[in-house]
């Protein structure tokens, strides 16, 4: 295979590849609309991932008489903001040895912690031998190393390839994460029958957080993005850039960049009278709803679970989706019937000598996360049977 194909590295998007790129990830294993052709355009083309942000794009393509088999999106980054998989401990044990830890290559989602498919392949064959061929790549240029970030089944199991290419000396190690994600269960149809399934002291807290916003006279709609005027956008905009603002940083993203992916998004808007006060930032993707994005200028107790959590997955269920992402880490979102679920990223580091302590590192880490979630399981919301 290796003889076939050979690794096409770019930084720009070649005529046809957009189209290309999009056909092949519907065939994949964890889809999703981040992973598209534009939303990958739109992070660099609007400034929020572009090499003044730190943010180097590297497409590898592996092509076989013309046709795309296998491709996925890297970054050659000189920071590790924006990622939601911490290492800064790692580039701190660099320095420290007088090495650098950037530029380091990172196959991700920029800004965007959603588990999916990062490596796309017509086949599982191919997909190892693209992961393989990345991490030569990035080898040969004298990287620090290789990160796939919040990966899918598939992407796993081509670590496992890509090492048997490797002889046994890739050295990928897995991470792994929690987040928590809502599951709809069959049974349930209304917010009523979820809250149905909680214990009680669960089920009690929940209504007296919604009560005291509903006291409060705060009201919440949802309106899709491509039906929002540039005023309304404007306006969400300020929201999102508030967190930041509360603590002192600069958002990621930019205007332009909701304006070039609008049709994907849904604002979820708290109403006080007849002022909005606050909006989450919302994306429906294949049956799936991913929180995103929150601010407020106006402060109401309960009106983060509310506008977060409660209004959308009661808009969920009204919806007949089958799952709602909250985003990233909060065990908070436990009470609320959000259940843990592991997510993982992959990391091989190319010297030998930090590869080895990243070996120990990630089994120890496995070990303590899949204690923290039995933890969880634990404390689960639901009634018992």
């Amino acid at each position: 295979m290796a003889n076939v194909m050979q690794l096409e590295v770019l930084d720009h998007w070649p005529d046809g590849l957009a189209q290309a790129w999009d056909a092949l990830l519907v065939t994949q294993d964890a889809p999703t609309v981040f992973s598209s052709a534009r939303w990958l355009q739109a992070w660099v083309e609007t400034g929020c991932a572009a090499p003044e942000a730190g943010w180097r794009l590297r497409l590898f393509v592996l092509r076989e008489q013309g046709e795309l088999k296998a491709a996925c999106a890297g970054w050659l980054k000189s920071h590790s903001w924006g990622e939601f998989v911490f290492d800064q401990a790692w580039a701190r044990a660099y320095q420290h040895h007088g090495l650098a830890y950037y530029p380091k290559l990172v196959l991700a989602l920029p800004f965007t912690p959603v588990p999916g498919s990062r490596l796309l392949a017509t086949d599982e064959g191919v997909r190892g031998e693209l992961l393989w061929a990345v991490q030569d790549w990035a080898g040969q240029q004298g990287l620090s190393g290789t990160h796939l970030l919040f990966g899918s089944p598939a992407d796993a199991r081509a670590a496992q390839l890509a090492d048997q290419l490797a002889h046994g000396a890739s050295g990928w190690v897995r991470r792994q994460q929690s987040q928590f994600h809502w599951q709809r269960d069959a049974a349930w149809h209304s917010m009523d029958d979820f809250l149905g399934a909680l214990r009680a002291d669960k089920r009690k807290k929940i209504l007296q957080e919604r009560r005291r916003v509903r006291e409060a006279g705060v009201r919440v709609d949802f309106l899709a993005g491509a039906q929002a005027s540039p005023q309304e956008w404007a306006w969400a905009y300020r929201c999102y850039a508030q967190t930041y603002g509360e603590r002192g940083q600069q958002p990621y993203l930019t205007p332009e960049f909701f304006q070039r992916t609008r049709s994907d998004w849904w604002l979820a808007r708290a109403w006080l009278a007849d002022q909005t006060i606050a909006c989450a930032l919302l994306v429906e993707d294949q049956g799936v709803l991913y929180g995103r994005h929150w601010g407020a200028l106006h402060s109401v107790p309960f009106l983060h679970f509310e506008l977060c959590y409660y209004a959308p997955l009661e808009w969920a269920l009204q919806r007949g989706l089958h799952r709602f992402e909250g985003g990233a880490q909060g065990a908070h979102k436990l009470a609320r019937g959000f259940m843990p679920v592991s997510t993982f990223s992959l990391h091989a580091l190319h010297d030998p000598r930090f590869a080895a302590a990243l070996q120990s590192f990630g089994e120890e880490e496995q070990a303590a996360v899949a204690a923290y979630e039995e933890e969880l399981l634990a404390h689960a919301p639901f009634r018992a049977g």
